[in-house]
């Protein structure tokens, strides 16, 4: 029997280095677009690279993106295990 995905966390508990999966977006339309158009959607794999205050850098695929506090909240994710977890 394979083992059940971990619980959704907020991209903001993720801790540096560690990646995971977006699973939802908590936030209205103009924030789901805006991030449509950095390359980050649900089902998008990240991985936080730098704290930075309340914000976060985080990686997806080559592209490299940082996030104010409010943002970060409103993300939701699904940690992953470093053997899914691709390399930043």
């Amino acid at each position: 029997m394979a083992d059940a995905a971990p619980a959704p966390i907020p991209l903001a508990e993720l801790p540096m280095g560690a990646a995971g999966r977006i699973s939802a977006v908590a936030g209205g339309r103009e924030l789901s677009r805006r991030l449509l158009g950095l390359g980050l959607r649900v089902g998008s794999v990240i991985r936080v690279l730098h704290h930075r205050g309340a914000g976060l850098v985080v990686a997806c695929g080559d592209a490299r993106v940082a996030l104010g506090g409010g943002i970060v909240e409103r993300l939701w994710v699904e940690p992953l295990p470093e053997d899914q977890a691709p390399l930043a």
